[in-house]
């Protein structure tokens, strides 16, 4: 019995007649399809308030918007917020700092969907927080996932994902939107 219990407790030695795993999995791939397209977009997104960029109204016209939303002063807010997008959303794709980055695209998400969509009830035909929400989530799952092996942090203890990263990303989200919405 004390054999079978020394047995089950040791690792089992690999063996050298199994086939080697490829380095990149379908999994991975997926992975960073995922973090590249989102990040890309969401930083696209900032790009549109900081600079102009695809379409956007640059700093002040998403400065006015802010103002208008009771975000004072509107250019200080449209600062972060297109910040928060941009440098968040190059954070996702590159998987760099990537809880830091779900958690500035959190903080965004939050304060879209608390002064803006939530009013309209939830899906986005009528203006509501759906896709808020759904970024948010991808952006959540990411850390907690973690950012795969096609990424910057891979090497660092935060590039395995995990509970704690996961709860980091939403928990720093979470005061970052308190913050702005409470000023």
């Amino acid at each position: 019995m004390k054999n079978i219990v020394e047995r089950l407790r040791a690792s089992p030695t690999p063996s050298t007649d199994a086939p080697a795993r490829s380095s990149v999995s379908a999994g991975d791939c997926g992975l960073f399809f995922l973090r590249i397209t989102f990040g890309l977009i969401m930083a696209g997104h900032g790009a549109q308030k900081l600079f102009g960029w695809f379409g956007g109204g640059g700093l002040s016209e998403t400065g006015k918007g802010f103002a208008a939303l009771g975000y004072r002063p509107g250019n200080v807010y449209a600062v972060i917020g297109g910040a928060s997008e941009f440098l968040g959303g190059l954070g996702l794709a590159l998987g760099l700092l990537t809880p830091l980055a779900a958690a500035a695209v959190i903080g965004v998400m939050i304060n879209a969907m608390v002064t803006v969509t939530a009013a309209h009830g939830l899906w986005s035909t009528a203006g509501g927080m759906e896709y808020n929400i759904s970024i948010a989530v991808v952006a959540l799952a990411i850390a907690a996932i973690g950012p795969g092996r096609l990424a910057l942090d891979r090497p660092f203890r935060w590039g395995k994902g995990g509970w704690r990263e996961a709860g980091l990303a939403l928990g720093l989200g979470a005061i970052g939107a308190a913050i702005c919405l409470s000023i």
